[in-house]
């Protein structure tokens, strides 16, 4: 099965950063003292900045590829200056059509924060 991955962790200014870019500036990304006060007890990452990253996987795998679909879900938070570690499997594949699973996990404790599929025309 052909993977690709990469490990990283996100400062608080990545996630001002994409909050700038893509215009969602919610408190829970932005706002340390704020996110301080809630369950997460951090700033989060943006489901959108992760799905980024996964694509960046997903080119690796599948060079020139247009994306079809995409599914993810989000069981658990990505939190800033948390380690975390970004995969794409390739699940099936035909001459023209590409099935990935996608994933981000924690380093720290292994859990997903991330899990979900594409589906990638050649």
């Amino acid at each position: 099965m052909k993977e690709a991955t990469l490990v990283r962790s996100f400062r608080q200014s990545d996630f001002d950063a994409f909050a700038a870019l893509s215009g969602d500036d919610n408190a829970i990304h932005t706002d340390p003292a704020f996110a301080a006060r809630t369950r997460f007890g951090k700033t989060v990452a943006h489901g959108a900045m992760l799905c980024a990253v996964l694509r960046g996987l997903v080119d690796q795998l599948v060079p020139g590829g247009r994306q079809l679909r995409q599914s993810t879900m989000y069981p658990a938070p990505s939190p800033v200056d948390e380690v975390l570690r970004f995969e794409a499997r390739i699940r099936e594949e035909s001459e023209h059509r590409v099935m990935l699973d996608l994933s981000v996990l924690r380093v720290s404790d292994g859990e997903i924060t991330c899990r979900g599929e594409t589906e990638v025309a050649r």
